[in-house]
């Protein structure tokens, strides 16, 4: 029925992963495909029952050995981080796509434990169209049973850096499948071991991923083993209940111990994902109907909460003016919150100062406040977004650059245009032409010194323009081949704005050039952003409405883009995404 073989693709840092590939005997069009992810500590060949057990002839199946897992490189339980794992599964569902010609929406995912958190959370963060989503035991939070267990890691971690922590599980713990727990203790590919740092961000992921599932926009199906020694289940059903999709279940099996899908009665979990996935291709691929969330739905809720008052005498309105009053007083000691108190702390002079990521205080306490304003996680999220930023468009200026197409740069809201002059100084080719936009005469003005300065007068220029402004935009010349619009959707929560300045963008870029994008999908700060924090705008409050990736990609794709690539930080608040112009 399956042939069976042995192949690597190479992920975004240039390892390579191996993986197997089942093809089916079966003839079907469209192709389809089923991805299986192994639990932490496994690797593929421990979910190759799976492919006959499911029964599923006309899909071809995949299986990958996770970072430091079976047949693949690394230090055994170890990666950059983890998520730097949930890229490689973008790297290998992209893999799939262009090798064996299944497209996204034709496949399924079914995951187990870290694996099914791995899945999870690339589902949440990277938006994939695919058709369903099968999680088994996600381990949202693992029963460690040692008091203050996570907080000391954390600790220790800071202290010795990286380290290895091992696994307790005993396999009698995982199922009562004797040969399967006998092969378990005996398989010399089994990484007993996990380190801290994937450890860690296992824990961080998963809290971030069970809160914020209401943006997870795909048909899923949660399975719970009812006598879980190694996971919790109340994060499993909080994660469920959030989930949005109407194509969702969620199933507790009694009994069963950890390792649900390498149970003695797995034939139970099987028989229900097979159905699930089934039906789930019964019908055409369904895309989420997001495009007006500015309008309705959660993220507009807790918008439109964030920009109501609080009732004046409660406990936390005077905690937030309280926090403003400090800023205030912090502005007069803080060259970094001045800043943001004078001019907003969304504005560009803001981001230029995080940019610059130093303590420009001219006295000791002065430059105590500004170092821990700069580690704040939303700006170490822009540092890193800036990072990514600068490796993409760099990534497709020589992918035009190999096409013979001209290089011609635009970035709509350019801010004191820092990051995008950085970027352009890496570049192995001068750009043919760099436009630089912002609304702001500061901006302006701040930018086209720093145009002097590098000395790109003779191909570069900053003007002062509306990035809403569709006319505007589309009557450019001559056409750029690949735009820029960085941290500016972010500040509207209006839909209608962002499709006036992409409709416009649109129009701008030369067929077959890309747009390099900007999401803010998540974080961890949003109130007290939106209570004590002011913009840019008359110091109105700075208050965020996330945009989920789904959101945010079916905006780019309504305006006549097709996206190609995305980089997210590893706290999952900022994504930088690629479209091309069709």
């Amino acid at each position: 029925m399956y042939n069976n073989s042995h192949h690597t693709f190479t992920t975004h840092d240039n390892t390579e992963i191996f993986y197997q590939h089942w093809k089916t005997a079966s003839v079907s069009e469209p192709k389809k495909a089923i991805i299986l992810f192994h639990r932490g500590h496994e690797h593929s060949d421990r979910m190759a029952h799976l492919v006959n057990e499911l029964n599923l002839p006309e899909f071809d199946f995949f299986a990958w050995d996770a970072r430091g897992h079976g047949n693949t490189a690394g230090e055994r339980g170890d990666a950059p981080s983890f998520s730097a794992c949930v890229k490689d599964i973008q790297y290998f569902v992209q893999h799939i796509e262009q090798n064996y010609g299944i497209e996204a929406q034709n496949i399924a995912v079914v995951a187990q434990s870290v694996g099914a958190v791995l899945a999870a959370t690339w589902v949440h963060d990277y938006a994939p169209k695919i058709r369903a989503l099968c999680l088994a035991s996600p381990a949202f939070d693992i029963k460690l049973y040692v008091p203050f267990a996570e907080p000391s890691l954390r600790v220790m971690a800071k202290v010795r850096g990286n380290f290895f922590v091992q696994s307790y599980v005993k396999a009698k713990m995982l199922t009562h499948d004797e040969e399967r727990a006998t092969s378990y203790d005996t398989d010399p590919k089994i990484a007993k071991a996990i380190s801290v740092r994937m450890l860690l961000g296992l824990y961080d992921a998963s809290k971030r991923i069970v809160a914020d599932s209401q943006n997870i926009f795909v048909p899923t199906q949660v399975l719970c083993s009812g006598s879980d020694f190694v996971v919790f289940q109340k994060p499993q059903r909080e994660f469920y209940q959030k989930l949005p999709h109407p194509k969702k279940e969620f199933h507790v099996l009694d009994g069963f111990f950890h390792d649900t899908l390498g149970e003695k009665d797995r034939y139970i979990a099987t028989e229900k994902i097979r159905r699930f996935i089934q039906q789930c291709f019964a019908v055409e691929y369904q895309a989420p109907d997001v495009l007006n969330a500015d309008k309705i739905g959660v993220s507009c809720a807790i918008a439109e909460d964030l920009s109501s008052p609080l009732p004046s005498k409660s406990i936390k309105n005077i905690f937030w003016e309280m926090t403003k009053k400090n800023l205030k007083i912090g502005s007069h000691l803080s060259t970094g919150l001045k800043i943001g108190e004078d001019t907003g702390y969304d504005s560009g002079s803001t981001l230029d100062f995080v940019y610059r990521n130093q303590t420009e205080s001219g006295n000791p306490i002065g430059k105590i406040i500004d170092r821990q304003y700069l580690n704040a996680i939303g700006w170490r999220g822009i540092r890193v977004r800036k990072q990514n930023i600068e490796h993409l468009l760099q990534k497709y200026a020589e992918i035009l650059v190999k096409k013979r197409k001209p290089l011609r740069i635009m970035d709509i809201a350019s801010g004191h245009g820092r990051y995008i002059l950085d970027a352009v100084a890496q570049l192995p080719k001068q750009p043919d032409s760099i436009l630089l936009r912002d609304y702001s005469e500061i901006n302006v003005q701040a930018g086209q010194q720093m145009i002097a300065d590098r000395g790109l007068a003779e191909i570069a220029e900053f003007i002062k323009a509306d990035a809403f402004d569709t006319q505007s935009l589309a009557s450019v010349k001559p056409k750029p081949s690949l735009a820029v619009v960085s941290g500016l959707y972010e500040l509207f929560s209006d839909n209608d704005l962002l499709r006036q300045s992409l409709d416009g963008l649109s129009k701008a870029i030369l067929k077959d050039g890309y747009l390099i994008y900007t999401g803010q999908i998540w974080h961890p700060q949003q109130e007290f952003i939106a209570r004590a924090l002011t913009s840019h705008r008359e110091g109105d409050a700075w208050v965020m409405r996330l945009r989920s990736q789904a959101e945010m990609d079916a905006l780019v794709e309504a305006a006549g883009f097709k996206k190609v690539d995305q980089c997210i930080d590893e706290f999952g608040i900022f994504t930088v995404s690629v479209a091309q112009k069709l």
